[in-house]
């Protein structure tokens, strides 16, 4: 962005926007109580609405800021449409990251001091070179190219002393971020205070943070898994899940720095046991090791297909591979990948727990050869052969070979078979090879039995290397044959694929032909910086996978406002995979499981129904963050038992058992009853898949029997982009709330967040849209002031001309278009028609009304304009509130009241400004110099004068084909045939026979315009008069295009050219220049810097048309009414005198309005005729300006 020459117009609305905080802050003017008593209405007229507290690891940054500015926009609407608003503000500190980050700054202290001194780069690059240990793979995820959100924020720092620098804190200061709860204390109030900047409208009272360190949510939290046990929604038992060795807990998504949402990905894993005859370099390099004598050893394959292992020809292992040989838990030795070893240590194929008691390290080319007896397929032996494109990343580094029906091992094994050399080279025998064909394992509609050889004949694949083509064949095969392929083995003959996987799975693993094994879908990878496995873990954990549950959530969504299909479709396909989750750990910060203490409750389990607890945060806490000062209300956490509670939220329940006063109980209830549900909750696109459905989920579990507790609506957004790329602190390309606030004020920012984007799709915030926002506020509020000062100026009386009914027309338009975006949480919508284009329809008002504004409208302007804008732009709507001498706050006013919208008259003005600008270009063509072969042609003189010519009807054969289309628009309900159709219609018709080559690009421009502007295109005639548009907008015309005269005549009266050329809604030009003769106009009177000039006299003119044309060249006359044309007495010698100071109108004789010009062309002479006289006037005027 180009450096700012100076920030006065940002200094000033930051100013206002400070004066309006503080008088706010007085004010309390967003904290808001439920009233004293609560009817069962349903009509409450109360607006809530909440956002997903962010957590507090840093400071607010501008995408937390996008997504919380729609409740911000919401409420400030809700409030105007005469609604109780409540927007609570809650801080998370729950969860890993905060107590990692401590951890992380623990550990950088002890072992580089403190302040650390940290090795060079060349030095940690040396580490990094350094082999890992099996317990610290980290398989670079190719897929993943870019970089995550957490490490995207905190930027090229791999020091965690260093991140804490970038924010700008000293040595001295970073050091207590070691311990956990300082960053408690730290960051939840620079949050708050950042926000206030902003001017959210936030009850501050109502904010707290989350863990154990405040003891009121702390009990809540606890009353809501007692509640939720209770229920049977809670289990223990051991389930698969994703988990940080290193943390030693499950790591759910919130604690991951990549792979948000990747779950666990099943897999049967085949025991592919390798027999004799053994290869010389197995038995040398293997079989004779210590550890393996006796001992069964498998290879063991990953496969997503079981169903297909009766067609295995052989197994595929990469020569340069390293693979590991353990023993496992029963005795047996596995051959894979280090990674896929640590995956299945923590799933039970290992004597301990997450070790791996590794024999021995093999390469790939050790076992190539090697004698198999693979389960299910048709040959007793097959053999281990090579593949160079196996990926580590994936699966064990061993991979079973299916021809039949896997396009890429029919590729390798035909390269294989054809290839001696490539034999040769890694010891591979003809017999292990050529004896091998594909085995017809499953019948797939239209390919056949053998679908995989078929599919590389027809895409002439000629190797494995053909990576497009082979993609290209797997997607046309594998779909197709798992949903609609037939089996032909025997036991499972003429069933379907997919009903036939999990039955041989199980008859496999039955056998001990097989295992379950879990990996991750994709790399995940912890906060603490390790790469996770998929582990089997005793959990307690949320059965969201419950039928009956699930069927509840379904009922919550069906009733659920979206505001868009994609997010609706999101949670359905959300609700209908989620199964259990885990809601326990042992390592971050958070409320201890109420009945197994030894767990902690993780963050996205914690913060589900929090938003009830936001309706008597105030009276317990009283805006003390940590909750940890005395209670409004005088109640101590000890006492918010789990029957106080049930009181307090379930309004079935009895009174407690409880020393708190019942009117205090009573009153916390009557808040949780006023403000429940909540009405809106907004938030990311990405938490639909996790936090925004145990949102639905848990509200259905805790209020089974009251659906009018559950969540009203979920509006969704997409990632903001900054300057259309993705934010991030290693690129520079970021921004924290404080930094945006401090460069373009809170309402331009504001401004610019409104205008970034609306839908699922990413939203952009671009800097120079900020700053010209800044322009625009700037600019509108002097306006404003300028309005005020001159208000006397303006004009008074009826406003009843042709602009004023249509700035009202518009102005109550665009009201009630502003109205609906704001009901549809649309705001670069509601900020488009309800500022831009209000901004606009002012301007063109401006423009047209040549008689002067009227001051009524002006002033019913500047109001409508503050009310519309304020829920976006609140700080300059209450300044301008101020300005008007309104003096309750724009917080407190009401929408405004559309009047009547008259559309004809709208369409009317949008008629005069397109003519005038179809006017200005045919003028612009009519000056154009004629196109000639002769060196430089002059172009024509600027014309003086036009006709415009309007129809009341169209030609002939236009209205011919526009019946017949109206005709088939009636009868086809609002459709109209192709083309063909019309034009053979038309072609019979006799009378367009001599039209027909302009008849169908006719048809075609009127179907355009009826896809944009609907039906009336059709009508055969304009629904307002177009002669009567054009006569009272003459004179902006005729300004507007710098023209003496312009004349409105009906088409009916010129010739049969400008008949066909023209027709309704399309009027037709002739421009020309009248003769004229030039005088002089002097001007007498000192120092006033009005010149003489030279202006034209036409035939006819009269003394106000030559003040007008006067007015036109010098722009310095402000005021017509105050000109005096005179003429001297002696035409000749007058001019040839000196003026005499004071006597300016010495010799000379004024010019009355009754007087009329003629001209004598040949002798270039002028003559005045008044009052049946006729006198010379010379070649010279004189101008006087009172």
């Amino acid at each position: 962005m180009t450096e700012r020459k100076g920030t006065a117009k940002l200094d000033y609305l930051r100013k206002i926007e400070i004066d309006v905080q503080e008088k706010w802050e007085k004010e309390k003017a967003f904290e808001h109580d439920a009233p004293s008593t609560v009817g069962e209405s349903n009509n409450k007229n109360k607006y809530f609405v909440t956002f997903p507290y962010p957590y507090m690891n840093g400071r607010l940054h501008l995408g937390h800021t996008f997504s919380l500015s729609k409740c911000e926009f919401a409420v400030g609407y809700q409030a105007l449409k005469g609604k109780k608003c409540l927007f609570p503000f809650g801080l998370h500190c729950t969860g890993m990251p905060i107590k990692a980050c401590a951890d992380k700054l623990k550990r950088e202290m002890e072992l580089y001091g403190n302040p650390p001194q940290f090795p060079d780069e060349e030095e940690e690059e040396k580490e990094k070179e350094k082999p890992k240990t099996s317990d610290e793979i980290i398989i670079k995820d190719k897929a993943k190219g870019k970089k995550s959100k957490a490490v995207a924020k905190s930027g090229t720092s791999t020091f965690q002393w260093d991140i804490m620098r970038s924010l700008g804190l000293t040595d001295g200061e970073i050091t207590k971020f070691a311990n956990a709860e300082h960053w408690l204390e730290y960051f939840p109030p620079l949050a708050v205070k950042d926000l206030k900047q902003m001017g959210v409208k936030v009850d501050w009272r109502r904010s707290f943070i989350t863990t154990d360190v405040n003891p009121f949510y702390d009990s809540f939290v606890r009353w809501q898994f007692n509640t939720l046990k209770e229920r049977k929604k809670i289990k223990f038992g051991k389930r698969y899940t994703i988990y940080s060795p290193r943390d030693g807990q499950p790591c759910m998504d919130h604690d991951r720095q990549t792979g948000e949402g990747v779950g666990p990905q099943e897999y049967t894993l085949i025991k592919m046991k390798i027999v004799e005859p053994y290869t010389g370099k197995f038995k040398s390099k293997v079989f004779y090791s210590s550890g393996m004598k006796g001992k069964s050893i498998y290879l063991v394959a990953a496969t997503l297909r079981p169903e297909t292992m009766f067609g295995q020809t052989n197994c595929w292992v990469r020569p340069d591979m390293k693979y590991v040989a353990f023993e496992t838990a029963s005795g047996d030795v596995f051959i894979s990948t280090s990674r896929s070893a640590r995956n299945m240590s923590y799933q039970g194929f290992t004597k301990e727990n997450g070790v791996v008691p590794v024999i021995m390290e093999i390469l790939g080319q050790d076992i190539l050869g090697c004698a198999l007896s693979a389960p299910l397929t048709s040959y007793k032996i097959i053999y281990a052969l090579p593949m160079l494109t196996i990926k580590e990343d994936k699966g064990t580094g061993v991979v079973t070979s299916v021809p039949s029906d896997a396009p890429d091992d029919i590729a390798a094994l035909r390269d294989i078979k054809k290839k001696q050399a490539l034999r040769e080279k890694y010891g591979i025998e003809d017999k292990m090879v050529l004896p091998f064909e594909p085995v017809p394992i499953i019948e797939i509609p239209g390919y056949g039995n053998l679908s995989a050889p078929l599919v590389c004949d027809e895409l002439k694949i000629q190797s494995q290397n053909d990576k497009e083509k082979l993609a290209e064949a797997k997607e046309k095969v594998y779909l197709k044959g798992f949903y609609e392929g037939i089996m032909l083995v025997d036991g499972f003959k003429g069933q379907k694929v997919q009903d036939v996987k999990k039955p041989i799975q199980k008859m496999m693993v039955e056998k001990g032909e097989a295992m379950i094994y879990m990996e991750p879908e994709k790399q995940v990878m912890s906060r603490s910086a390790d790469e996770c496995v998929v582990a089997l873990c005793d959990q307690w954990y949320l059965d969201y996978g419950d039928a009956e549950w699930k069927q509840q959530a379904n009922e919550a969504l069906k009733s659920l406002e979206t505001f868009c299909e994609e997010t609706r479709r999101n949670f359905e396909a959300t609700l209908a995979w989620l199964q259990e989750h885990a809601c326990s750990r042992t390592y971050g910060l958070g409320t201890r499981l109420p009945w197994d203490e030894q767990w902690l409750i993780e963050s996205l389990s914690d913060s589900t129904i929090y938003m009830a607890y936001y309706t008597i945060a105030h009276l317990l806490q009283g805006g003390v963050l940590n909750g940890q000062e005395p209670s409004p209300l005088g109640i101590k956490p000890e006492q918010m038992t789990k029957e106080v509670w049930d009181f307090i939220f379930f309004k079935t329940s009895p009174f407690p058992k409880t020393d708190i006063p019942k009117v205090n109980l009573q009153k916390l209830r009557r808040e949780f009853e006023y403000w429940y549900p909540v009405d809106v909750r907004v938030s990311g696109k990405d938490l639909v898949p996790n936090h925004l459905s145990y949102y639905l989920y848990n509200h259905v579990a805790i209020w089974p029997q009251d659906n009018k507790k559950w969540p009203q609506a979920v509006r969704a957004n997409g990632h903001l982009l900054l300057n259309s790329e993705k934010m991030s602190k290693s690129t520079g390309n970021f921004l924290t709330l404080s930094q945006a606030i401090d460069k373009f004020s809170a309402d331009g920012m504001r401004l610019a967040l409104a205008d970034a984007g609306d839908t699922v799709e990413d939203a952009n915030f671009v800097e120079t849209m900020a700053d010209a926002g800044i322009l625009r506020l700037y600019t509108w509020v002097e306006w404003v002031k300028e309005m005020i000062a001159n208000q006397n100026n303006l004009r008074t009386g009826p406003a009843n001309t042709f602009n004023d009914r249509v700035f009202a027309s518009e102005m109550n338009a665009g009201i009630l278009k502003t109205e609906q975006h704001y009901d549809r949480m649309m705001y670069k919508e509601a900020l488009k028609s309800g500022f831009f284009e209000f901004q606009a329809a002012k301007d063109k008002y401006r423009e047209l009304a040549i008689e002067g504004m009227h001051r009524d409208l002006i002033f019913q302007f500047i109001e409508k304009q503050t009310l519309l804008l304020a829920p976006i732009c609140p700080h300059l709507c209450e300044y301008t509130s101020g300005l008007l001498g309104k003096t309750t706050s724009v917080t407190k006013s009401s929408w405004p009241l559309a009047g009547p919208v008259d559309e004809i008259l709208i369409r009317s003005s949008q008629y005069l400004m397109e003519t005038a600008h179809d006017l200005r270009l045919r003028l612009k063509a009519y000056m154009l110099p004629p196109k000639s072969k002769k060196a430089d042609p002059k172009p024509p003189a600027k014309p003086s004068h036009c006709t415009i010519y309007v129809a009341k009807s169209y030609p002939p054969w236009q209205h011919s084909a526009l019946s017949l289309l109206g005709k088939h628009y009636k009868s086809n309900k609002g459709s109209l045939p192709d083309n063909k159709v019309i034009a053979s219609e038309l072609g019979a018709l006799p009378e367009l026979k001599k039209y027909m080559k302009r008849v169908m690009p006719f048809v075609a421009m009127i179907k355009e315009n009826l896809e944009k502007n609907g039906p009336r295109v059709l009508d055969l005639e304009l629904e307002f008069d177009e002669r009567a548009v054009l006569m009272e907008n003459l004179v902006y015309l005729t300004n507007s295009l710098e023209l003496e005269q312009i004349d409105v005549l009906f088409a009916s009266e010129a010739d049969d050219k400008v008949k066909e050329d023209c027709c309704p809604g399309k009027p037709f030009c002739v421009f020309r220049s009248e003769p004229a003769v030039c005088v002089s106009l002097v001007n007498p009177q000192p120092c006033n810097g009005l010149f003489s000039t030279k202006i034209d006299v036409r035939q006819g003119d009269s003394r106000d048309s030559l003040i007008r044309r006067l007015c036109k060249v010098n722009r310095l006359i402000k005021d017509m009414s105050k000109v005096k044309l005179m003429r001297y007495e002696d035409p000749v010698g007058g001019p040839r005198r000196v003026p005499v100071l004071g006597q300016e109108e010495l010799g000379k004789l004024p010019i009355s309005s009754k007087s009329v010009f003629n001209i004598n062309l040949e002798e270039k002479k002028v003559t005045l005729a008044d009052n049946g006289l006729s006198v010379d006037i010379g070649d010279t005027l004189v101008y006087l300006v009172q």
